[in-house]
C-alpha cells in the first residue's frame, strides 16, 4: 500500500504526523513515533518567551513594578516554567536530525513582530526540514480592529520568510472574519502550507479559591468538523500544503481529511490520550480500509470529496446548512 504523501514540498512515507506536544521533547518518543509509522514528526514548541528571556530584553518587565504591582508578575512568563531554553532546543533538534530517518519540523510560537522570529535562521542551521510558525493570539484589546489583528500576522510571517528558506507553515486560528481570503494572504506573506486549526486554550473559574484557571481539554473527533470544512473549501484554491489538526483520532478521522483534500494528518490528542504505540493502530486500521475500498494509494482518495469542483462555494454551504435543519426531526 503506497501511503507516500507530499507536504511542504516534503516526501512523507505516510499521511501521520505526530504534532508539536510534550510527547516530542524525548528523542526515545520521537523514535519510538518513527517506527509507528509517523511519516514526519512536529517538535514541541519554542516560544517567543523563551527566545525573549534568553536574550535578556524582558529582564527589566519581569522585575519593574514588584513593590505595588506584585501581582501583575503572574500574568508573564517565569524561566522555571519552560524545560528547554532556546539552546537546548537547537540541541534537541540537531540530536533528532541524527536519530530519525523521518522529516523534523520546528516549532515556533509567537504572537508579536519581533526580533525572536529571526531565531528560525538558528533553527535552519540546527538542521530543520521545515517550521511550523504557531501564532497564538487573542486580541483581547477592545481598541484593535480586524485588520490590525491580521496585519500582526502577516508582519510576523513576513519577518520569519525574510529569515530563512526553509519550507513553511502557519498554524492559524479559525476566528477571522473571512478565514479564506487570510489563508490566500498568508501564503501571499511567504508561507509554503497551513495547518488548520490552533485550538485556543479556554480558562476556566475556579469557584473555591475565586480564581481564574489555565485548564487543558484534549480533543475529541467532534472538534474536526471546523477544520475538515475549511480543508474541503481550500483544496485547490490555494498554492500551498494543507495540513489536518484538531480532532484526528482514528483511521477514519485521518480517510475524512484526505478526502476533503489534507496533505498530512496530525495527532496529538489521541496519542497523549493512547501512547505513541496508537499511532501504528491507526496506520493499520487506514490500510485496511484501502484494501477493503480498492484504493492502492493515498494519492487516489486526496481531494475526492473537496469543494475543488463546486462553482459556487458559499452556495454549497448555504444548502448544506438549511437541508441539515430542516431535514432534523424530533421523535418524542
Amino acid at each position: 500500500m503506497d501511503l507516500e504523501t507530499t507536504y511542504l514540498g516534503l516526501r512523507l512515507s505516510s499521511p501521520l504526523v505526530p504534532s508539536s506536544s510534550p510527547l516530542c521533547e524525548s528523542l526515545d518518543n520521537l523514535r519510538a513515533m518513527e517506527d509507528a509509522g509517523a511519516g514526519a514528526v512536529v517538535l514541541h514548541s519554542l516560544f517567543e518567551e523563551q527566545i525573549e528571556i534568553d536574550a535578556l530584553s524582558l529582564a527589566h518587565y519581569l522585575t519593574k513594578g514588584t513593590e505595588s504591582f506584585a501581582e501583575s508578575l503572574s500574568y508573564l512568563p517565569q524561566p522555571v516554567e519552560f524545560r528547554f531554553g532556546p539552546q537546548e532546543y537547537l540541541d534537541h533538534l540537531a540530536r533528532a536530525k541524527q536519530a530519525l530517518g523521518i522529516p523534523v519540523i520546528a516549532s515556533l510560537n509567537g504572537c508579536t513582530p519581533g526580533g525572536w522570529s529571526r531565531f528560525a535562521r538558528q533553527l535552519e542551521q540546527a538542521g530543520a526540514d521545515s517550521i511550523e510558525l504557531n501564532i497564538y493570539y487573542v486580541p483581547a484589546d477592545l481598541a484593535l480592529s480586524g485588520p490590525e489583528v491580521e496585519a500582526r500576522y502577516l508582519e510576523i510571517v513576513r519577518d520569519v520568510r525574510r529569515s530563512v528558506s526553509l519550507p513553511l507553515a502557519v498554524k492559524l486560528s479559525p476566528f477571522f472574519s473571512a478565514p479564506g481570503h487570510m489563508a490566500k494572504r498568508l501564503v501571499q506573506a511567504g508561507a509554503d502550507g497551513l495547518v488548520l486549526f490552533n485550538r485556543f486554550y479556554q480558562p476556566d473559574v475556579d469557584l473555591d479559591e475565586l480564581d481564574v484557571r489555565p485548564r487543558i481539554h484534549l480533543s475529541t473527533p467532534q472538534t474536526m468538523r471546523l477544520p475538515m470544512r475549511w480543508i474541503a473549501i481550500l483544496h485547490g484554491r490555494i498554492e500551498a500544503s494543507l495540513a489536518a489538526t484538531g480532532g484526528v483520532h482514528t483511521h477514519e478521522d485521518v480517510l475524512k481529511m484526505l478526502l476533503v483534500g489534507a496533505d498530512a494528518t496530525m495527532l496529538c490528542s489521541a496519542l497523549l490520550k493512547h501512547g505513541i504505540g496508537h499511532l501504528g493502530r491507526v496506520k493499520a486500521d487506514l490500510i485496511r480500509w484501502m484494501e477493503e475500498h480498492e484504493f492502492s494509494s493515498v494519492s487516489m482518495l486526496k481531494g475526492s470529496l473537496s469543494q475543488k469542483s463546486c462553482p459556487q462555494p458559499d452556495d454549497y454551504e448555504r444548502a448544506n446548512y438549511t437541508k441539515a435543519l430542516t431535514g432534523y426531526h424530533v421523535k418524542l
